[in-house]
């Protein structure tokens, strides 16, 4: 059985980590409130988008962009890899790289020639690239988690447009980790080059919803789509890193929410192990006093 002394030093660690992870869970509560905020604030924005290019798609021609022009082959595929740059969040880093890894593993069973690159926002994604010893081709630290605005999604967005345009990638995908609540954030897997047919915003197929009379263009739906393609790119970089950001904080919340419990159940066991040794420690003083009294009485 430990000393006294032994399980005394335990619970005074035991409490400074308690102090430690109640600390981090009220930073990544205050955080959390400011980023959530601008999630939900750019959502609907996000949504009107989508909601307008599927307007001016319904009245374009197929080859209004070359970003909506998918390759006849595929030969080189970059992956935007959204994760957190400090752990101690749980399984959020994790579920992301096992997403990532499972879609290099559908690549590369699709064509096993394909060259995949990543571009990196954030450290762990970083690290996990160079262990795996995979290509990087731009890395971005201390975004996820951390203030940003809209011109990071916009600068990295248009060199990624570039370079597709250019012919060094055929696809470009974005991993990041969708947040649809404070106990669920689920990875999610989006292809943002070449542009996916856009889905219109009518939900009654059988009663098809027309945008002409809402969306009035001048000089023409071709020009104007060409115009907004590019920014669609930058809106779903954005909210990815948004996505990803609130995400983050809401999982170490519960990560440190949770240590912090351990931490309780940790101190009552070791009070209860202290208790027993004292007890045990003044049952034998007590023996050893009675047993010397009853042999200088014999």
């Amino acid at each position: 059985m430990a000393s006294l002394n032994d399980v005394k030093n335990k619970i005074a660690g035991v409490k400074k980590t308690k102090q430690i992870t109640k600390a981090m869970n009220m930073v990544a509560a205050s955080k959390l409130r400011g980023t959530q905020m601008l999630m939900e604030s750019f959502r609907p924005y996000a949504t009107k988008f989508s909601e307008v290019l599927g307007s001016l798609a319904e009245r374009a021609d197929e080859d209004a962009s070359p970003l909506l022009i998918a390759r006849d082959s595929v030969k080189s595929v970059n992956v935007v890899l959204c994760t957190s740059d400090r752990g101690l969040c749980g399984g959020f880093n994790s579920n992301l790289l096992t997403r990532a890894g499972d879609l290099v593993k559908e690549l590369i069973a699709e064509n096993s020639d394909v060259k995949i690159t990543f571009t990196n926002f954030g450290k762990k994604g970083r690290d996990w690239c160079r262990k795996k010893n995979c290509e990087i081709q731009k890395e971005y630290l201390g975004i996820v988690g951390g203030k940003f605005d809209f011109s990071i999604a916009s600068s990295s967005g248009q060199q990624l447009i570039e370079e597709f345009l250019n012919g060094i990638y055929d696809e470009v995908y974005v991993i990041f980790s969708r947040f649809e609540g404070m106990g669920k954030q689920v990875p999610d897997i989006q292809k943002i080059l070449p542009i996916p047919p856009i889905e219109s915003s009518e939900e009654n197929k059988e009663e098809p919803v027309s945008f002409v009379a809402e969306h009035i263009c001048e000089p023409s739906a071709e020009e104007v789509l060409g115009d907004m393609l590019p920014k669609n790119v930058f809106v779903q970089l954005y909210s990815a890193l948004l996505e990803t950001s609130t995400s983050e904080h809401a999982a170490r919340m519960l990560a440190m929410d949770n240590a912090t419990k351990a931490c309780n159940d940790m101190i009552d066991n070791l009070t209860l192990a202290y208790n027993k040794a004292r007890q045990a420690a003044v049952t034998t003083e007590l023996m050893d006093i009675v047993g010397g009294a009853e042999a200088l009485k014999g």
